[in-house]
């Protein structure tokens, strides 16, 4: 089975602590990778590392065989790994769709040559529209296309927040708890919503989440961190079994 992502041997440290001691993990494509822990355990760093935002004092990146430690996140955006944060980073006065189209990748019209040519670049616009309205109607939110973004809620942000990843064309999406403060029911929805665009859009996520009861019969695969190490890795059941995981979420 192929692993597009690969970490091997990461460790980060701020001061005296190690947030990553040795970290190697392998995301399969079209796969739902979950990454869990108790607080302070060292999953969001790991993002942060793969992503460029950390340099690692030690190991490396590997995407799709390139080696990608410490590139600035631009360039790891450029070779298709976009990510998604705990408190959506959306423009919260534009709206729905006009948050969507900031996000898309080598816009015409921004071009400063194109620009000044609206045939050149009024095509690609509106191809750009109908990409941006079928991806928020795979996550119903077509209808609320034109409403601010400061007017949804918590979980429909969340939502807009991964519509605009895909705007991106990515390869792969890495997530920080994207159902963080997010109510039950719409929680569940977000996972589903995660299954449908894996299967229709050939996606491959790797994602950092807290509220095991949910996210746990979603994924494929899952590694349990604890103290910047790899406790434990298998399917949900197996790394939900291990004793060691429940001594470290218990405090044991």
């Amino acid at each position: 089975m192929d692993a597009p992502l690969k970490t091997r041997d990461l460790v980060k440290t701020f001061g005296g602590i190690r947030a990553l001691d040795g970290v190697s993990i392998d995301v399969y494509n079209e796969k739902i990778t979950l990454i869990i822990g108790p607080n302070g355990s060292g999953k969001t760093t790991l993002i942060n590392v793969i992503t460029g935002f950390y340099h690692p004092e030690r190991g490396e990146v590997k995407f799709n065989g390139s080696n990608i430690t410490g590139l600035p996140p631009f360039k790891i955006f450029e070779k298709g790994i976009v990510r998604t944060f705990q408190i959506p980073h959306l423009f919260k006065s534009l709206t729905v769709l006009e948050n969507m189209l900031v996000a898309s990748r080598n816009n015409p019209g921004e071009k400063l040559r194109k620009a000044l040519f609206k045939n050149s670049w009024r095509r690609a616009e509106e191809h750009l529209v109908e990409k941006a309205l079928r991806i928020l109607e795979l996550l119903n939110l077509d209808h609320l296309w034109d409403k601010p973004a400061c007017t949804l809620s918590g979980g429909q942000m969340k939502l807009l927040e991964i519509g605009r990843a895909l705007m991106a064309d990515p390869l792969m999406v890495l997530m920080d708890e994207p159902i963080a403060g997010v109510n039950p029911r719409l929680a569940n929805e977000i996972f589903e919503h995660l299954l449908s665009l894996r299967k229709e859009l050939n996606l491959t996520f790797l994602i950092v989440e807290h509220r095991l009861d949910i996210a746990l019969p979603y994924a494929d695969y899952v590694y349990a961190m604890d103290r910047g190490k790899i406790i434990s890795k298998g399917s949900p059941s197996e790394v939900l079994e291990d004793k060691i995981v429940a001594r470290a979420y218990l405090g044991g």
